[in-house]
């Protein structure tokens, strides 16, 4: 027996439904915030896959791992992604306990990713989708060897468009939502989780030091913003930096805003690289960048430097920097803020 992890989305739900074709199934939906999951919609999932549903409360795991993360992390400065958080510490992490508890041997999820075992490595290996705009494997490279050998992704051959055309075939289609929502917890502008905060507002400085305005709080702002800086100076300026250390909002112009390198912390290995010596990579420094040759060189304590070949625009700390070989996820890990490089 298998479980399978259900959104109430046609990706999740089509997952669910490639499995159960040759396996017996248990259907496993987390609730992780307050809004009620639409239940009849779920039940109506699990009627046409004849298989069990089980709803999970989670949300005081999601409050403690994700939420608090996501709100420490703006107020730091950081801009941070609750998506590869949420996929370790949540859904790979106890949703996966919850189903092993079950008596289940994996999860299915409908992600557009792809796991391999290699006997030679005798490791699980994690490649991109085969859907290059929907590949999903930025988001899954904080894996665990355990989680990778539990993990499931019956989409990971599959293109978007092909799930919706057997889907809607099957008759699955109607039954979910074309897409589930990417943060599941913000509905709106994340800055509403703010609200209630007394974040200090500080100076907005442009590179060269010059105090051009003032700013409501640094959990508002993110590197490579445009709008809503309330300064005007007669041509486009964008948030270059935001450093914690003296409140400020540094900005500058587009030229501004690229950079040749960045340090990133705690990585994560999928492939079995020697973290002793330096390694050509495509680096993505956020789930849209498109990837970028560098030299990734270690620095010691699991900290790396990566060096592009070409400078790279708003690379914004708290994002996560990651490590690819064609369609092979190698690792990655945390961009940090200039100030905690040493």
């Amino acid at each position: 027996m298998i479980a399978a992890a259900i959104s109430g989305g046609v990706d999740s739900a089509f997952a669910a439904w490639l499995s159960a074709r040759s396996e017996k199934v248990l259907l496993l939906h987390a609730l992780f915030t307050e809004s009620s999951p639409d239940l009849k919609r779920l039940e109506k999932i699990a009627h046409f896959l004849k298989a069990p549903l089980e709803i999970l409360d989670l949300r005081s795991a999601f409050k403690a791992l994700v939420l608090e993360y996501f709100k420490k992390a703006y107020l730091k400065g950081l801009t941070p992604n609750p998506c590869v958080i949420c996929n370790r510490e949540l859904k790979f992490g106890l949703l996966l306990k919850e189903a092993l508890k079950r008596g289940a041997e994996a999860l299915v999820t409908g992600h557009y990713a792809r796991v391999v075992f290699d006997p030679a490595l005798k490791r699980y290996l994690l490649y991109k989708g085969r859907d290059p705009g929907k590949d999903q494997s930025y988001f899954l490279h904080q894996l665990s060897q355990e989680a990778l050998s539990k993990a499931r992704f019956p989409l990971g051959e599959w293109l978007k468009a092909e799930v919706i055309k057997e889907a809607s075939k099957i008759g699955l289609f109607p039954l979910t939502a074309p897409e589930s929502q990417e943060v599941c917890f913000i509905k709106g502008d994340y800055r509403e989780l703010f609200k209630d905060l007394a974040a200090p507002s500080g100076e907005i400085v442009t590179v060269e030091g010059k105090v051009v305005g003032r700013h409501k709080g640094l959990y508002a702002y993110t590197v490579g913003q445009r709008r809503g800086l309330g300064v005007r100076l007669g041509q486009p300026y964008y948030v270059v930096r935001l450093d914690p250390r003296t409140n400020r909002v540094v900005i500058g112009k587009k030229k501004d805003l690229y950079r040749q390198e960045c340090v990133v912390d705690q990585v994560n290995f999928i492939y079995p690289l020697d973290p002793s010596q330096p390694f050509r990579a495509a680096v993505r420094v956020r789930y849209r960048h498109a990837e970028s040759p560098a030299w990734v060189e270690p620095l010691g304590k699991g900290r790396f430097r990566v060096r592009f070949d070409q400078p790279q625009r708003a690379i914004a700390p708290g994002q996560f920097a990651v490590f690819y070989r064609e369609d092979l996820v190698l690792g990655g890990g945390e961009i940090l803020p200039e100030e905690e490089v040493s």
